[in-house]
């Protein structure tokens, strides 16, 4: 698989990574994935995948536990992303940026991982309550400590940037900015799909820039772009998509349009609707790493095929073309 480097960090990874959330969050009732999960993860490093992007809320905990079970056996087969920051609650998840705790979580991350660095460590969030230079300086300290080799951030959002008003990201442009004066950004996490294209307008161009890689997440819209969902089948009441509003019947039945020009793109190369979404989050820069979640193994293999499909100019013109998406969002 084609190697693409992430921004400061002299490491490279795949071009196509795992999204490790499904496994243990937001998209199973019961949060719990064993044995399946693990055979999704070895699947993708077998094909070339070899970014792996968790976090310590994912479960909690639980997903950094079975990644752990991995890199015993693989390490040097992965490139492993974690996350903290955000604190999971009875009720809600609150954000942590305090450097005392950072650096334990840093701490609980590699006993969870069984490793001695991890490879990027990213800000899940921003703590309103303290500056995040602050933070990030103590980020900082772990990589000069070695228990870090690279650093990154996770945008917010595109949805609490359109209920925030203004540019979209044009907070995290302006983090990202005063971060880079206290130690270097390797990349930023941000939503970046086919129905979900805002961070191309400025976030991905400033970045480029800049030499900073980006993590595109979601980009599969969620799943929405595979086809594989159909309109009004429900979802479990904790699944994410089951309060989202580009997933409710009415709406995805509306989008529709939007997967059946995947197809049509996906017919002329022998591939499949969600391998073109891929192809088409590749090509927005070198520096852009998708990374689709699942914990699926058949879906790991298939996503990381993506890596080698080649739009036309034709391809893109079909894409650019499709009707804008629709949701409920005010």
């Amino acid at each position: 698989m084609e190697r693409r480097r992430i921004g400061a960090s002299a490491l490279e990874v795949g071009a196509i990574g795992l999204g490790c959330m499904p496994m243990h969050w937001a998209y199973t009732a019961s949060q719990q994935s064993g044995e399946g999960a693990l055979r999704a993860v070895h699947a993708a490093l077998d094909a070339g995948v070899n970014l792996l992007d968790t976090a310590d809320m994912y479960g909690p905990f639980t997903n950094e536990l079975l990644l752990g079970r991995v890199l015993r056996q693989r390490r040097p087969d992965v490139f492993v992303s974690t996350k903290c920051g955000l604190l999971v609650g009875e009720q809600h998840i609150v954000a942590n940026g305090r450097p005392g705790y950072v650096k334990r979580a840093c701490d609980a991350s590699l006993r969870r991982l069984q490793t001695d660095a991890i490879d990027l460590y990213q800000l899940h969030r921003p703590d309103p309550e303290v500056p995040i230079e602050e933070t990030w300086g103590a980020m900082a300290e772990l990589v000069a400590a070695g228990k870090v080799r690279s650093l990154g951030l996770c945008a917010v959002g595109a949805r609490a940037h359109r209920r925030a008003g203004g540019g979209l990201y044009d907070t995290t442009i302006r983090q990202l900015a005063r971060l880079q004066q206290v130690f270097p950004v390797s990349c930023v996490q941000a939503e970046l799909s086919v129905w979900s294209p805002e961070a191309l307008d400025a976030l991905v161009p400033w970045c480029a820039a800049r030499g900073v890689g980006v993590l595109a997440a979601m980009p599969l819209g969620n799943g929405f772009l595979s086809g594989t969902l159909t309109p009004g089948q429900g979802f479990e009441p904790d699944d994410v998509r089951a309060r989202h509003p580009r997933f409710t019947a009415e709406m995805m039945a509306a989008n529709q349009p939007i997967v059946a020009g995947l197809r049509r793109v996906a017919e002329r190369h022998g591939a499949t609707a969600a391998q073109v979404a891929l192809a088409w989050v590749l090509a927005q820069g070198p520096h852009v790493v998708p990374v689709p979640g699942t914990k699926k193994e058949r879906w790991a293999v298939q996503n990381a095929g993506a890596a080698g499909l080649r739009l036309t100019h034709e391809d893109f013109a079909e894409i650019s073309a499709l009707p804008p998406v629709r949701d409920s969002w005010a």
